[in-house]
């Protein structure tokens, strides 16, 4: 009996799969940012959904269409009537569907497309005004002090730099160094140190990384210092900080001071703290670089350090916390606070607070340039724009419509000539 149920069940698997892939080979959906630049619409304008429907199928298909608009918190602002198109064998055909936005922010377009044979459907993000979006600053009464305060802390502990050169990775025109030095709590942190054999002073390039991700040279400049640095936990900064990075983000959450980003941000500062100890560094041209974990990295950088010159964050993490946990599915955060009893979201979203690099935008006064992956659910587009908005000097940024978590590849090229141009260097000699 058991043998038999297993076989109906092998078989109905079998099934539902072969329809899966029927129904994929059949028609495929791909969008279309046709209406608008990189699927960002002004104000006042109508919004505009669209994909290309292609018709993989040897016969012509009458495809019923039918669309559904939704914030990017999934509540409903717009549904459309079941419209018919036919598409010849091989054949595509666009499917669109407009409506008029109520106020600014991140919407979600989902196609449902129906025939004798099956259905397919798929959703894209498009924003709306994306520049007008300011939610309140949530600052605590004592955020300015509690941060002037750390970074006297940070003084307050001997650096103790160390350069250990690395002859194997040194090559051509380039001599790479490890770095190690002490940071916040007297923690062990360090990096990788690429330094022009040319004269100096040079300018710099200070890179973080990705959540969990170890920074390595880049072996890329021949006319810029790169400091890839690896605040505690991540890389060659393991030393006092241990283990895989599963938690980082919840870690010591109970408490702000001895939260993990308290440590991470000051990390970083110390890492400019070296950079302006070194005579081969020019410190008024220093630019810090990064994604994710990296973007939110930069905005914290930037924001207590004013030597950053220049800012050039993609995909921020680490931004507008209320935004972030509104739009995204992090099921630890709530495994995480049902832990304890004393645990709540207002208390947990009040020590985040102090780490929420939006309540640190108003004090980075350098140029910034930032990149966006529109359907990005991870860092979701939303809380980018929460922080850029409070941002008070130069500004400018690039949304990449068809990418998630991720830019594309073109951005990196132009966000080092950005830096170059602000450096008074010539445009392309990147290495090769």
């Amino acid at each position: 009996m058991l043998q038999i149920e297993a076989v109906k069940l092998a078989f109905w698997i079998l099934f539902f799969l072969a329809s899966c892939i029927n129904s994929f080979a059949s028609v495929h959906l791909r969008p279309i940012f046709n209406k608008s630049e990189n699927g960002i619409f002004n104000k006042s304008d109508e919004v505009y959904f669209c994909f290309e429907l292609h018709n993989r199928l040897k016969r012509s298909l009458t495809v019923e269409v039918s669309w559904q608009v939704v914030t990017d918190q999934e509540i409903s602002v717009g549904k459309s009537a079941i419209n018919t198109v036919d598409v010849q064998a091989g054949g595509r055909r666009a499917v669109s569907y407009s409506l008029k936005i109520p106020r600014p922010g991140f919407y979600k377009g989902n196609v449902l497309c129906s025939w004798d044979a099956g259905k397919v459907s798929q959703t894209v993000q498009v924003g709306y005004a994306p520049e007008d979006l300011l939610p309140p600053l949530t600052q605590e009464p004592d955020f300015e002090e509690f941060w002037d305060e750390s970074l006297e802390q940070l003084r307050q502990i001997d650096p103790q730099y160390q350069l250990i050169h690395q002859p194997e990775l040194s090559r051509g025109e380039i001599n790479v160094y490890e770095v190690r030095l002490r940071s916040y709590g007297n923690v062990r942190v360090g990096g990788w140190y690429e330094v022009p054999k040319t004269r100096g002073p040079h300018p710099v390039i200070l890179r973080f990384p990705g959540y969990g991700a170890s920074m390595k040279p880049i072996d890329r400049f021949n006319d810029m210092i790169v400091l890839s640095f690896n605040p505690r936990g991540h890389g060659n900064s393991q030393d006092d900080v241990k283990g895989k990075p599963v938690n980082y983000w919840i870690r010591g959450l109970d408490d702000k001071q001895g939260y993990y980003y308290h440590g991470a941000y000051l990390d970083c500062v110390r890492a400019v703290d070296f950079l302006c100890s070194r005579p081969e560094v020019d410190p008024k041209r220093i630019a810090v670089k990064g994604g994710s974990q990296g973007g939110g990295l930069c905005f914290s950088t930037a924001a207590l350090d004013s030597r950053v010159t220049l800012c050039a964050p993609h995909i921020p993490f680490l931004t507008s916390w209320d935004l972030y946990f509104k739009t995204s599915q992090w099921p630890e955060m709530d495994q995480w606070i049902e832990k304890k009893t004393s645990r709540t979201w207002e208390s947990t979203l009040r020590t985040m607070s102090y780490f929420d690099t939006m309540n640190m935008a108003p004090w980075i006064k350098c140029p910034v340039f930032m990149g966006v992956g529109l359907q990005d659910q991870i860092c979701p587009p939303v809380t980018n724009f929460a922080v850029y908005n409070h941002l008070k000097g130069k500004r400018e940024y690039r949304v990449y419509p068809h990418n998630r978590h991720s830019v594309d590849k073109t951005f990196h090229p132009l966000v080092f000539n950005w830096i170059r141009k602000h450096f008074s260097l010539n445009p392309s000699p990147l290495k090769q």
